[in-house]
């Protein structure tokens, strides 16, 4: 498989296929969410978009960035987001990188959302789909995030078949900035266990793949028997 690893400002062509890689925290809660029973996730261009479709659905559950604010009902925590009973809901994201990297790619022909929470169901994806050329957007940092590389790199590596040892691709992300972020109390709208749940392999297994739906993108969990 050719695998190339790009920040969201690198990407100057449509890919055919990209995996938008967001560990802490968007792709990790997106994860969590539909553990939590959501049916579907809408990935908002905007906080001010994200509150309309709000607006316009009050059923639908609100969740961003940062700390707690009017008109959402949640923050990208997947510490916080674990008590939440979300079966059945849609949920609307707008969050700093994870949302903004799959939005640019949305015209690819399979988008997929990862994290390591669901790398193996990501990897196994891409191979029943017997995808050759994959771009892996490493939406942190403006690409240079530790995390969502080590992800990326992991799950390229899982996708050609290699027997990957997770760990020290695990270790990268625990030292990352990202963690010592969140570790540290610098991140708002965080939990103590973000980090912690962050770097749970495979907790879920199902991929994330987006797709365009009526002109929002819509974020759904597929099972690896039925890729």
């Amino acid at each position: 498989m050719d695998a190339r690893f790009l920040g969201i400002a690198e990407l100057v062509e449509t890919p055919a296929v990209a995996v938008v890689v967001d560990v802490m925290r968007a792709f990790t809660v997106a994860a969590w969410a539909f553990g939590q029973g959501a049916e579907k996730i809408v990935l908002a261009g905007s906080l001010d978009e994200a509150l309309a479709l709000k607006a316009r659905h009050p059923d639908w559950v609100a969740l961003k960035d940062g700390p707690p604010a009017p008109g959402f009902d949640l923050v990208n925590s997947p510490g916080l987001l674990r008590s939440a009973d979300l079966r059945g809901r849609t949920v609307v994201q707008k969050t700093t990188a994870g949302t903004v990297g799959a939005l640019a790619v949305k015209d690819a022909s399979l988008v997929l959302c990862a994290s390591f929470a669901v790398a193996e169901a990501t990897a196994g994806l891409l191979r029943t789909r017997g995808c050759d050329g994959v771009t892996f957007v490493v939406t942190g940092e403006d690409g240079r995030a530790d995390e969502d590389l080590a992800c990326a790199q992991y799950i390229a590596g899982r996708a050609a078949g290699a027997g990957t040892d997770a760990a020290g691709f695990l270790r990268r992300a625990g030292t990352s900035r990202a963690a010592a972020e969140l570790t540290e109390g610098v991140r708002e709208g965080a939990h103590p266990d973000d980090v912690a749940l962050c770097l749970e392999l495979d907790r879920f297994p199902f991929a994330m793949v987006a797709t365009a739906e009526d002109s929002l993108m819509v974020l759904r969990p597929t099972h690896r028997e039925t890729a």
